[in-house]
């Protein structure tokens, strides 16, 4: 199974930074024994590529079947050396055609972030695997049912405000998103309880 499989079948990709290896390493953990085998760290702090080394070891150690991608990537050079690192996936805020070369190059999937149409088209004919609508509070299940209606072959995956609530969820995967992305708030709940409604769906 490839990432873009793998993501489409969990239907959950955690979206976590910690500069502490060990909290970072825990939160990877809880995330595998729930069942879930893909993981967005984002590169949001100083010692980023540090702890991303530390949790590909991890993974490569005792994970079996984990993809492990890199977020928050605004340019080249930073997806040349989180791919150099081992980032499975590539996940922007923007989209940026440099990125999208960088991982053609190397055959890596990049998800870059999109707000309108315009974006949306743009990443597609840049090769975007995903597009990630982003904030995805502010924009809505009916917008993405939305964009489905003129972009029907494209997945999306929501960040950026998705909560854990299971109305709220169903509502997204209702409106055709193949995947949500969610931070802190699903870490502050059952990770594996949130998973299994998901699954569910």
């Amino acid at each position: 199974m490839n990432v873009i499989e793998q993501i489409e079948k969990d239907r959950l990709v955690p979206v976590f930074f910690d500069a502490d290896p060990a909290r970072a390493t825990a939160v990877l953990e809880q995330c595998y024994a729930a069942g879930i085998r893909s993981f967005e760290f984002t590169n949001r702090g100083a010692n980023a590529a540090e702890v991303f080394t530390i949790l590909k070891q991890k993974v490569k150690e005792s994970m079996p079947g984990m993809f492990l991608g890199i977020g928050t990537i605004w340019n080249e050079e930073e997806a040349e050396h989180f791919i150099n690192l081992g980032a499975e996936f590539v996940v922007s805020p923007v989209v940026n055609p440099a990125v999208a070369d960088a991982c053609a190059r190397h055959h890596i999937p990049w998800m870059p972030g999109c707000m309108t149409p315009t974006e949306v088209y743009q990443a597609k004919v840049s090769g975007a695997s995903v597009v990630k609508i982003f904030p995805g509070a502010v924009m809505g299940p009916a917008f993405i049912k939305s964009l489905k209606a003129v972009f029907p072959a494209m997945k999306f995956m929501v960040t950026g405000g998705v909560t854990t609530e299971h109305e709220s969820l169903k509502k997204w995967f209702e409106a055709g998103v193949s995947a949500v992305g969610i931070g802190k708030e699903l870490l502050q709940k059952e990770v594996r309880e949130t998973f299994g409604f998901i699954q569910s769906l």
